[in-house]
């Protein structure tokens, strides 16, 4: 499984529930971003990305990469609880977050978009911003202070086979789900 990174984002918890679901032993592999990772899989049909129903460029994902990549599974689970924290300041000014949690980011607050939740959090606490919206475990793991916590999200996330090249002009064929995957 390959998925967004650093440690402690929602889609490396959920690459794993997968896998645990299915009773598959696997890794899980993470990358700076959803389009990185796409980049990095092998093309021999043993490889799968997860990512989150609303990753703000999954239509992009899905319909540019027909030719390669074939949604086979989603499943509903809630992710970490989500929170705005701080590496000290009660009322942050500027707010680091994922473009798909934004909405949680106060109104005064100055938006800088990073590629996951736990950037969010690596980036706050070296100081770059203020704030960040993260999750909890990533706020944990770096030692920031949660001013607020907006709990667990039931969220869909969905599975991705990266299709086996084949010659020719042949479209490949997505593999049923196997435990293989």
């Amino acid at each position: 499984m390959h998925t967004l990174g650093p440690h402690g984002t929602n889609l490396e918890a959920a690459s794993h529930e997968w896998l645990r679901r299915r009773g598959v032993e696997g890794t899980v592999e993470l990358h700076s971003s959803i389009e990185t990772a796409l980049e990095a899989v092998p093309d021999d049909g043993r490889h799968a990305l997860t990512v989150c129903a609303v990753y703000p460029a999954l239509h992009t994902l899905v319909f540019g990469n027909l030719h390669r990549l074939h949604m086979i599974d989603s499943f509903v689970m809630p992710t970490h609880n989500m929170v705005l924290a701080t590496s000290g300041t009660a009322t942050p000014a500027t707010v680091a977050s994922h473009p798909a949690p934004k909405g949680l980011v106060p109104a005064d607050a100055q938006v800088h978009e990073v590629l996951s939740n736990s950037r969010a959090a690596i980036d706050c606490a070296e100081g770059r911003f203020e704030g960040c919206i993260t999750t909890i475990v990533a706020a944990e793991r770096h030692g920031l202070r949660v001013v607020r916590d907006f709990g667990p999200v039931p969220m869909v996330f969905t599975i991705h086979q990266v299709l086996a090249s084949v010659s020719g002009a042949e479209t490949p064929k997505p593999l049923a789900v196997q435990a293989a995957l």
